[in-house]
């Protein structure tokens, strides 16, 4: 149907019009029965325009989203169970038992309450983190493009309403029941919903009668949700949504899960024998106990936070068993407690729950960057990548096409002016000049010659000739893209691929557009068939016939191809020529091949278009070999698109090369196209013809050239390519398998369904938002919102900014725990007058340390922004995790040193100031002769409270100067005080936490009876110089490091200053040595660096 049912529609006053806004099944008859123009007439809809916003969205509230109900969404009782049931609580809930038992009534109403605040609050942070996720989970959901207000735009497929006009393409996911209203050569994979295994051959113009019995499976004529196109690309309407579609029909039957218990093992004859069952179960309550502790479900990190805290868990038994040992094993209640206090100092309570928020924060902050997470492994792999592997048109390129060249070979060259206004037709003029692009570039004119020669004239005044008539008829038949004028607000729309759109707008200022031709009432041109782009044969053909075009059978048909010009040479057999249709021999091969690299040398895509007479019959094009048609064509020409670099380009891959990335682009354009853009970007150096031939070749290579290659050959290679043309899906795969075997850690950009093998084998799969298919996007990691290369490098920094912050917060909570451990282990030797330990730190002091003074300084820097220098460290190694060699170091000297510190204020006040009598039961209540003790502990309480709330604003760096947090400040003296302000969630946990030691040291009651600890004077004394000693200890231990990374750390893998200098150096070494020696791999060159 030529006009898409347009002279149907409503507002042309033929057949009745349905009233109101039509719903989910509010159709006379099942869409499959009722032709197109029907279904529009009923569901009031416009094949062109699609429903204006208002339309739709009332169309929506009125059918509902278009989503399955119960699907997915947050289960605040597995949230709730995974709170109670994990090892660091347990360690709580044990202690809390314990002291019940012993009828230690506060410390057990203590550890009660820090129990249920535990739970409480990690039950609504998790919660709120889950639902964050949720909520991004929907963001990244599969996408439609839908017709409204005349205009393609994406929107989620749970926003699609009854009468949309939806269009899809091979790749994409149908997001809804439709109703064909245009198919070409389209089929759909509906297994999910028929089961059958084969693609379905789709026809818009097929319709039933009532009295057939037609099965879901053969009604060809529309398109259910959930069916993946695998061919071709179709337009339809939405007829049903949501629970009405037929895959809603059977939603239930769909949401099964997967079973939880093992399967048992069994013979060949069928038969189990019995230690097959006890393996079944073992295996099956081992699967279970382990989800049940949390180290078999989660990110990499969550696993292995959950190993520690079974660690620490047992940690904190032996511990335990240890104090009771030191103590004869005595059952007394105060040895008990010591016990109790013991395990509790090993349990970093906060921990998950820090994690938790943090990782939820960095989801929120990645949505705001045009990044959206789909698995948080992601989030923690990101600052670990070391190589990206790009496409090029739209995330590198603005993908805002325009045709600047066209050679007709018949004619000559013609040129378009600048414009402000890619889409305009109107907007620019047409020089012609009868040279071809390679003798131009043989002899460069200037601006005023090449005016003078060839005058800028309005497009129209060139169509006297034939030859640029059947030229124009190629490049605007063999194109999906749509342009027109909207009539509301006189601005020109387009609807389609970047490169179609920029061919079809040249077209168009020719008054040479499609639509012209084909979308009136009695067209002389109608398409019969098309054979869509491929990413593997790298062009596309079109069967239209023309009638009138022959008096003796009333029609012509002519097949028309584009597509990149090697693979359209391929096809081609003859060359049309002024002097008329001549043989395509090798000379003139190679001569077009010039031209295009002429063309291509401008850093313009090239694209090749030609034509044949297509005289045969076919019954059944769906059926027809493309082979058949793309054959024996003739050669009319090439056309020459630019798609500039998008601004921010540049600066990001500079930042990347800083940061120690490698960037490489991966495209499907020619390679003098990829190098220009290569160039103009710093992905490869500008003066790359200084440097050897054997390191130009391998920097630069076509597709063909890298799959020649063996493994073995592409390892020997001195560096793999930065740039690969013509870059097939399989290209892909084995680039990013090379650089594994290099210990290279690889983010993949893809948008096709054939890229989604590279997106699943890369470390991180990239998919786009915009141009993606639903298949890559669901292959990917993460979305980029815009397609923008720069929104990569966000994410990157992001990802290291989180997984930054999580070593801080993990270093400061671990490094209190190991603090108190040591200080009540030691304390051990602590004796009173009936031999038992006296406790330099009570039970309730020690849970307060824990969840208040610890917990939220530790959430403040979960927060924090990420530092000036985070994107000038070398990759993070994904395998050693958070806990590498300096954090594990750092949290032992931090700890050591406060237990060491708070041991020192203990034994000053008793047997410095004192008379270093412990007195008697002063581990369960005060007295006159514990007065010594209940101060000295108080002491060591606020040393330790404070020494916490420093560590935590030393750790907003782990190796600069708490006073010197930046590389370059412009104000010094003052940087800490603006440091200290910026984090506002971190400077009042820390001001609260150094405030809240006063009531709870001088309340009555509250500090003899429930702390255990008394009022102090002179002792604020201690506390201020060993605050100092602590702050001193910490500045000088990062000065020793910052000397020691400074000498022996690892260095960024490719620091730069500019991008002509250092960055390509290692390059300009190979091309040095190649000649002189054999080649080394890239990981044994930079092993040496």
């Amino acid at each position: 149907m030529q006009n898409g049912g347009k002279d149907l529609h409503p507002g042309s006053g033929q057949g009745p019009v349905h009233q109101g806004i039509p719903a989910n099944g509010e159709l006379s008859k099942p869409a499959y029965l009722l032709s197109v123009e029907e279904v529009l007439r009923e569901l009031n809809a416009d094949p062109d325009t699609g429903l204006n916003e208002a339309d739709a969205k009332t169309r929506l509230q009125k059918a509902g989203l278009n989503e399955l109900a119960g699907g997915g969404g947050v289960s605040p009782m597995q949230i709730l169970a995974g709170q109670i049931f994990n090892a660091m609580v347990l360690v709580l809930i044990m202690g809390m038992v314990v002291s019940f038992a012993i009828r230690s009534w506060i410390e057990a109403g203590f550890v009660t309450a820090v129990v249920v605040i535990n739970i409480v609050v990690g039950f609504f942070q998790e919660y709120s983190a889950e639902k964050t996720m949720d909520s991004l989970r929907s963001l990244s959901s599969p996408t439609a493009s839908v017709i409204r207000n005349g205009q393609s735009t994406t929107v989620r497929s749970a926003d699609i309403a009854p009468g949309d006009i939806v269009e899809v393409k091979t790749g994409d996911t149908i997001p809804a029941d439709l109703r064909l209203i245009e198919a070409m050569n389209f089929e759909a994979d509906e297994a999910l919903l028929t089961g059958e295994s084969l693609p379905v051959a789709k026809k818009a113009e097929a319709v039933f009668s009532a009295d057939q019995d037609v099965g879901v499976g053969d009604r060809i004529n529309m398109a259910y949700s959930s069916s993946s196109v695998t061919k071709g690309r179709a337009k339809g309407i939405v007829v049903q949504t949501g629970m009405n579609t037929e895959i809603g029909k059977i939603a239930q039957s769909l949401r099964g899960g997967d079973s939880k218990v093992r399967k048992v093992r069994r013979n060949d004859d069928g038969h189990a024998k019995f230690h097959y069952y006890l393996e079944a179960g073992a295996l099956t309550f081992a699967g279970q106990f382990g989800k049940f502790l949390g180290v078999n479900v989660g990110t990499p990190l969550q696993r292995k936070l959950a190993w520690l805290a079974i660690l620490l868990f047992g940690i904190a038994v032996v511990f335990a068993i240890v104090c009771m040992a030191a103590n004869g094993f005595k059952n007394e209640q105060a040895v008990i407690l010591y016990a109790v206090g013991t395990g509790l100092s090993m349990i970093p309570a906060s921990l998950i729950v820090v994690l938790t928020i943090t990782m939820a924060v960095g989801t929120k902050i990645m949505v705001s960057r045009n990044v959206i997470v789909r698995k948080l492994d992601s989030l923690e792999a990101l600052g670990a990548v070391t190589n990206i592997c790009s496409d090029k048109t739209g995330t590198l390129t603005q993908g805002k096409m325009i045709v600047k060249k066209a050679w007709v070979a018949a004619e000559g060259t013609f040129a378009v002016s600048e414009t402000n206004s890619p889409i305009d037709p109107t907007a620019a003029q047409i020089s012609l000049d009868k040279s071809m692009p390679l003798e131009q570039a043989k002899i460069p004119k200037t601006q005023a010659q090449r005016e003078a020669e060839s005058p800028w004239r309005n497009a129209v005044d060139f169509l006297h000739s034939g030859y640029l008539q059947h030229y124009l008829n190629i490049a605007t038949f063999c194109n999906i893209a749509n342009i027109a004028k909207n009539k509301e607000t006189d601005q020109w729309d387009a609807r389609g691929d970047p490169t179609e759109i920029a061919i079809q707008v040249f077209t168009s200022r020719f008054d040479w557009n499609r639509r012209k031709f084909t979308h009136i009432d009695d067209p002389d041109w109608s398409q019969i068939a098309e054979y869509p782009f491929d990413s593997d044969v790298k062009r596309m053909a079109v069967v239209y016939r023309h009638r009138n075009g022959d008096a003796e059978k009333g029609y012509r048909e002519w097949a028309f191809m584009k597509g990149a010009v090697e693979r359209v040479l391929d096809s081609c057999t003859h060359i049309q020529l002024k002097d008329g249709v001549a043989l395509l021999t090798e000379e003139w091969t190679q001569n077009v091949i010039r031209n295009m690299e002429a063309l291509a040398s401008q850093g313009l895509r090239v694209l090749a278009l030609a034509s044949r007479e297509w005289t045969d019959h076919v019954e059944e094009w769906g059926k027809h070999p493309r082979s058949d048609v793309e054959r024996n064509m003739t050669l009319h020409g090439l056309v020459g698109l630019y798609d500039p670099p998008r601004p921010e380009t540049a600066g990001a891959v500079k930042e990347c090369h800083r940061a120690g990335i490698n960037v490489h682009m991966l495209t499907g354009d020619h390679p003098q196209t990829a190098r220009s853009i290569a160039a103009d970007v710093g992905i490869i150096p500008k003066n790359i013809n200084s440097l050897s031939p054997d390191v130009i070749s391998s920097m630069v290579m076509t597709a063909s050239q890298f799959d020649r290659l063996s493994d073995e050959e592409i390892d020997n290679l001195p560096v793999l390519p930065l740039v690969i043309a013509r870059c097939a899906p399989n290209s892909k795969v084995r680039m990013v398998e090379a650089l594994h075997r290099r210990k290279k850690f690889v983010a993949m950009t893809g948008d096709g369904v054939n890229d989604s093998p590279a997106l699943k084998r890369s470390d991180v799969g990239i998919g786009m938002g915009m141009a993606g298919s639903d298949v890559a996007k669901d292959a990917s990691d993460i979305i980029l919102t815009d397609d923008n290369f720069a929104s990569i490098l966000n994410a990157i920094e992001e990802g290291r900014r989180t997984f930054d912050n999580i070593k801080k917060f993990v270093l400061h909570l671990l490094a209190e725990n190991i603090a108190q451990a040591c200080t009540l282990l030691i304390g051990l030797v602590f004796k009173d007058n009936t031999g038992l330990s006296v406790f330099p730190l009570a039970p309730v002091e020690i849970l307060w340390i824990i969840m208040i003074t610890s917990g939220f300084p530790a959430m403040g820097l979960g927060m924090e922004v990420a530092s000036d220098d985070i994107m000038l460290r070398p990759p993070h190694d994904v395998k050693t995790g958070i806990f590498t060699t300096e954090v594990l170091v750092d949290m032992a000297v931090y700890g050591f040193y406060m237990a060491a510190l708070c041991l020192a204020s203990f034994s000053i006040v008793v047997f410095g100031f004192g008379d270093g009598q412990l007195g008697e039961q002063c581990n369960d209540r005060y007295s006159a002769n514990c007065d010594l003790v209940f101060r000295a502990r108080s002491t060591t309480f606020v040393c330790l409270t404070w020494f916490a709330l420093i560590l935590a604003w030393e750790m907003v760096h782990l190796r600069r100067s708490f006073f010197r947090m930046e590389g370059k400040p412009e104000h010094p003296w003052t940087l800490w005080i603006r440091n200290v302000w910026r984090n506002k969630f971190l400077f009042w946990s820390v001001f609260a936490g150094f405030v809240t030691v006063f009531p709870i040291i001088y309340i009555p009651g509250l500090n003899h009876i429930v702390f255990k600890h008394g009022s102090i004077s002179w002792e604020w004394g201690i506390v201020f110089i060993e605050s100092g000693l602590f702050i001193a200890g910490i500045e000088l231990w990062k000065l020793c490091k910052r000397v020691y990374f400074r000498r022996y750390g690892e260095k960024v893998a490719n620091p730069e200053k500019e991008l002509s200098g250092s960055t390509f150096s290692r390059y300009a070494s190979i091309a040095t040595s190649v000649s002189s020696g054999p080649q080394k791999p890239e990981s044994d060159i930079e092993a040496q660096r």
